[in-house]
């Protein structure tokens, strides 16, 4: 009986193991399949690779011939149905969450690629992809190597971008024809100018040569595209608008936000509204007795007295003292973000930031500022340069804790998505939202100045976020969204012109206040239902999905109740 209850207890055992073996097995094979996914979009998006730091890829670029971009499609459409084959009871609830957050990865890709048919209607699909500063800024590897994998950039550049020209459909609209052309003649100037200097220090003189001839391509290919755009632009009458049931698609298919337009648009004014009337108490306290155009005035005439870019290399120690000493957001590496004046290619927009890869090692982030237009009057140009306390919250929207502290907690985040796959209204959501509750928990004491200017970057993307619908769903002009940015976001004309064009290309830009205000709701729901947790804790579980569309966020933390707004 003895020997036969020990066997009994030995093959019940076996049993239990070998149950758990196959659940491990099949809960593994979720993991290969995320894992095959990434390495396979990467091996088809080389741009995308190299900017994650797999340099193997050095150089390289996308198959963007249409049969190269119809293969993609298929490839997405037959990827989502191999993750709907694992039954839900063999994933983790961490492996659930993450097929979640991959439908909506290729959900999104599918919306521009096949539904907005972007590869053949708006240079910004091309122009998002053929940014070389990872071989100039990025410090991955010695000086003399990212010359070669530049030179072999640049001998790929212009196959590459033969394809803008023959995938674009005429007419464009005159904002993307504009676009193009202002771009491709910043390369021009880079690849001419600039590009030979960052690589003189090179002591190999068969290296320079080749580096001469490659570089000739490019700039012979960048002026073919530049003086291709020019000669499109008498003609370019198109339409730029999306229409109310694409935006509408472009929502839920990026966003997983279903919500009607004509709700959402209340949403947008009154959040206007809300900050059109502090932004009238503020300037009552800083300026009395003037208009608010004079208050804004006021405190944009107070410019940085070393330049924007200096001054923003202070703000960012300031701005990371006041996160430890507040216990706002963890901190989770010791990496810093340096500051730059940004490319002549890269100026659509005043400042953004390029953070290192998810498998670079121990590289800085760049925090860059564009100078103004260098076409524009004397005016023009001194209004485009902003305040101290306006530059105060685009360099916490960038860096401390925007996007750069958002990109290191991304390193920790379980799922693998969201090393690779960036989204939208959480990344920009995020980063806006951090403007507005740095200067609630005390970000220059209080001092009306300091409140104007993140009022001021506010009224900046609620004005985008009407316009993206007006541009896109209400038949608005250009210069209908350039009027909204001047007189209801109290913009500079420089700043609205670019405002105004962005939003026919990027019908997305809704986002930073869209994404914002999902937070913020979303941060008083989960705080009311943990009432034994501070801010910090839920900034730092926040932070830890990655990016995915904030609905999956709200729902994996509150659950399904409640509004997203």
């Amino acid at each position: 009986m003895r020997r036969f209850f020990l066997a009994a207890v030995t093959i019940a055992l076996m049993l239990l193991l070998s149950g758990c073996s196959t659940k491990e097995e099949k809960t593994n094979k979720w993991d290969v399949f995320v894992d095959n996914f990434i390495s396979e979009y990467l091996e088809q998006n080389p741009t995308t690779a190299v900017h994650a730091g797999l340099h193997e890829y050095d150089g390289q670029f996308p198959d963007w011939s249409p049969d190269g971009i119809s293969k993609q499609i298929k490839w997405f459409y037959d990827k989502r149905k191999a993750a709907e084959q694992f039954p839900g009871n063999e994933l983790t609830g961490t492996q659930k969450f993450e097929r979640e957050y991959l439908y909506s990865i290729i959900d999104n890709k599918l919306f521009w690629l096949e539904d907005a048919k972007i590869p053949f209607k708006n240079p910004m699909f091309y122009l998002d992809k053929i940014n070389p500063s990872v071989y100039l800024t990025r410090e991955y590897a010695p000086l003399k190597e990212r010359m070669k994998s530049y030179i072999k950039y640049a001998n790929n550049f212009p196959a590459a971008v033969k394809y803008i020209k023959q995938n674009l459909q005429l007419p464009l609209p005159k904002t993307f024809a504009v676009l193009g052309r202002n771009s491709f003649k910043g390369y021009v100037e880079f690849f001419s100018k600039d590009l030979p200097e960052i690589f003189e220090s090179v002591n190999d003189d068969n290296l320079q040569k080749e580096l001469a001839a490659a570089n000739q391509k490019a700039i012979d290919a960048a002026i073919e595209m530049r003086d291709w755009f020019e000669s499109i632009l008498t003609e370019s009458n198109g339409s730029y608008a999306l229409g109310p049931e694409l935006f509408k698609k472009m929502l839920w298919a990026t966003e997983r936000v279903d919500v009607p337009l004509d709700e959402l648009k209340k949403i947008a004014e009154q959040d206007l509204n809300r900050n059109l009337k502090a932004l009238k108490e503020a300037c009552e306290k800083f300026a009395p007795g003037k208009s608010i155009e004079e208050c804004i005035a006021i405190m944009t005439s107070h410019k940085p007295e070393k330049g924007a870019v200096e001054s923003a290399s202070e703000q960012l120690k300031m701005l990371k003292k006041f996160l430890i000493d507040k216990s706002i957001v963890s901190i989770p590496y010791k990496d810093e973000a340096l500051v730059d004046e940004a490319p002549p290619y890269n100026r659509w927009n005043f400042a953004y930031i390029e953070t290192p890869g998810i498998y670079e090692k121990n590289l800085p982030a760049v925090y860059y500022i564009a100078p103004p237009d260098p076409t524009w009057s004397k005016e023009m140009q001194q209004q485009y340069i902003p305040g101290n306390a306006d530059l105060m919250f685009t360099s916490v929207h960038e860096v401390w804790p925007g996007h750069f502290l958002h990109s290191l907690h991304k390193r920790n985040s379980p799922f693998k998505v969201s090393g690779v796959f960036w989204g939208y209204a959480f990344g920009e959501g995020w980063a806006h939202y951090t403007e507005e509750m740095m200067y609630d928990l005390g970000l220059g004491n209080y001092d009306p100045e300091y409140q104007i200017g993140e009022l001021v970057n506010a009224l900046l993307r609620n004005i985008r976020f009407l316009s993206a619908i007006g541009l896109h769903t209400e038949g608005m002009t250009v210069e209908g969204s350039k009027r909204m940015f001047i007189e209801k976001g109290y913009i500079d004309p420089g700043n609205a012109m670019q405002q105004a064009a962005r939003g026919t290309y990027d019908p997305a830009y809704l986002n930073y206040t869209m994404g914002k205000l999902m937070i913020k709701k979303l941060r008083r729901d989960w705080l009311t239902a943990n009432p034994d947790k501070k801010l910090k804790d839920f900034h730092d579980k926040f932070l830890s999905y990655g990016s995915p569309p904030i609905p999956l966020v709200r729902k994996d933390m509150v659950g399904d109740g409640g509004s997203l707004f």
